[in-house]
């Protein structure tokens, strides 16, 4: 890990039993190793989006498609009710991804042009 990092800290320090605090860092520390595995997770999730966007800009194909990202978010909020999530909570969060990808397509269709644009010269 690049930064460093205290997993013990808290403004609650002084304000709480001794054990109350190890509890409370107990579970801190699974909640950070999910966080690190989401993080590594979407880094993967966005490096099959970059292929995808590369795809797409080599066939001159959409940067989205409203009816992948419906269906997506569809599922995602019936997996969401099977995982006692909120269901909105996980629609937010896949538009917010969803954002991210269209804006990365974009970026890959504009290389692509401009990649082709000098070769037509």
């Amino acid at each position: 890990m690049s930064a460093q990092y205290d997993p013990h800290a808290s403004s609650l320090a002084g304000s709480a039993e001794p054990a109350v605090l190890q509890e409370l860092y107990a579970i801190r520390g699974s909640i950070d190793n999910i966080d690190a595995s989401l993080v590594y997770l979407l880094a993967e999730r966005f490096k099959f989006t970059q292929r995808v966007g590369r795809l797409k800009a080599e066939h001159e194909l959409p940067p989205s498609d409203p009816g992948r990202e419906t269906a997506q978010i569809a599922r995602l909020r019936a997996l969401a009710e099977d995982a006692d999530l909120e269901p909105e909570f996980a629609a937010k969060f896949l538009n917010f991804v969803i954002a991210e990808v269209i804006r990365h397509h974009q970026a890959i269709a504009g290389e692509e042009h401009d990649g082709q644009a000098r070769h037509d010269d």
